[in-house]
Formats: C-alpha cells, sequence, structure tokens
C-alpha cells in the first residue's frame, strides 16, 4: 500500500477504518524530512498492518487545527476514525513500530 496524501477534504474519510498512522508535515521542516524515510520503510514492512497519510499543515490547516497539532511532525495513530496515541517530533523506526504493534 502507498503511502496516501491527506487533504481537508479527504481526511475523516481515510482515516475512519483500521489503523492509520497520520504524518503532520510540512516541505520547510528539518524533522519532517528526517522521518519521511522512516515511514516510507514502515509502509513496506508493515503495509498490512497499518495505512499511512501525510498531511502537509501549511495546505490543510483546518484539519491541523482540529487535532490541535502545534509542531511538526506531529504523528497521530487512529483506530477506527479516534486518535489512540501521539508522538511529537522525530522518533526512530523501532519506537513507531512498537507502537503500531500495541494497537495492532
Amino acid at each position: 500500500m502507498a503511502i496516501v496524501t491527506g487533504t481537508d477534504q479527504n481526511f475523516s474519510q481515510e482515516t475512519s477504518d483500521g489503523l492509520v498512522l497520520v504524518d503532520f508535515w510540512a516541505p520547510w521542516c528539518g524533522p519532517c524530512k528526517m522521518i519521511a524515510p522512516v515511514l516510507e520503510e514502515l509502509d513496506q514492512e508493515l503495509n498490512d498492518k497499518v495505512k499511512i497519510v501525510k498531511l502537509d499543515v501549511d495546505e490543510n490547516q483546518e484539519t491541523s487545527q482540529k487535532y490541535g497539532v502545534m509542531s511538526i511532525p506531529t504523528l497521530l495513530l487512529f483506530k477506527n476514525g479516534e486518535v489512540v496515541e501521539q508522538i511529537v517530533g522525530f522518533q526512530p523506526k523501532e519506537a513507531l513500530a512498537q507502537l503500531i504493534e500495541k494497537h495492532a
């Protein structure tokens, strides 16, 4: 499963079913660029367990404000439309994988 681009318009649809990890990011954010390849690897390794959605906070301010995203990267883990975890800042792949496994 490829990483999905989230928008204000498709956000609730993309996060409503199953386990979804949402990366709130921006092109100018250094740590966001560092976490991008980590998310790519997770997507390849855990694609049957989790869907990954990337949401550009500059282009989708409504969703960012709704979830109180103040600093980026912020990762929210949704399970069937509900937020079950929130991580702020860069995290190593192992930490993210453990978090996903906990809710899978």
